[in-house]
């Protein structure tokens, strides 16, 4: 699996581009939000990717931001029906984080906007996402009208961290909260996880 190419920008257009790593041109199809991230053609450039093995084809797809390429793997592995085209697409229309509150909200006609994205679509979207960007979502908003709290920092990386294990939000919230009143607001969010790693199992 290629993660990532760092080299020079030789080709850059609004869908795809060209970075040249050791004497190897390689071909890598971004959205608009990576585009207008890009330095100016002749520099250096690394670039975040994610390979798709075809039977007719190897394509790379390229993201600046790691943020880009979680929610393009989301969209193309965990969504019925959603290619990379169609993935591509949604990065192009939506910012990650408008997107993520989207489903958090269940705003159908926000997402049903993009091209490629009709309503049966978005609502298909929200159902298969909703539990795995929620507590991301939430925190974000959060941290763009106010700043959380040491505590609340704490709380949300240990319920990341078991989403990521698998565990559904609801459950982990659950789990961390009883954790957090076991031990006390102040732990780390290491020893939150491990707690409520114990009370789940």
């Amino acid at each position: 699996m290629i993660t990532f190419l760092e080299g020079q920008l030789v080709e850059s257009l609004p869908t795809q581009i060209v970075v040249a790593v050791q004497g190897i041109g390689y071909l890598v199809h971004i959205p608009l939000s990576s585009f207008d991230q890009l330095p100016q053609t002749g520099s250096s450039v690394k670039i975040l990717t994610h390979l798709q093995v075809r039977e007719d084809a190897h394509l790379l797809f390229g993201f600046m931001t790691s943020a880009e390429r979680d929610l393009f793997r989301l969209l193309v592995n965990h969504v019925s029906g959603i290619g990379p085209k169609t993935a591509l697409d949604v990065l192009s229309g939506i910012s990650v984080s408008q997107f993520k509150a989207a489903v958090v909200n269940g705003d159908a006609g926000l997402l049903s906007k993009t091209k490629g994205i009709g309503k049966k679509t978005a609502e298909r979207i929200i159902v298969e996402l909703k539990d795995k960007v929620g507590v991301a979502a939430v925190w974000e908003a959060a941290s763009e009208a106010h700043s959380p709290t040491s505590q609340q920092t704490r709380v949300n990386d240990a319920v990341l961290a078991l989403i990521s294990l698998g565990y559904k939000q609801a459950d982990a919230l659950k789990a961390v909260n009883r954790a957090e009143e076991k031990g006390g607001v102040e732990q780390p969010a290491g020893d939150l996880v491990r707690q409520a790693l114990k009370l789940l199992m």
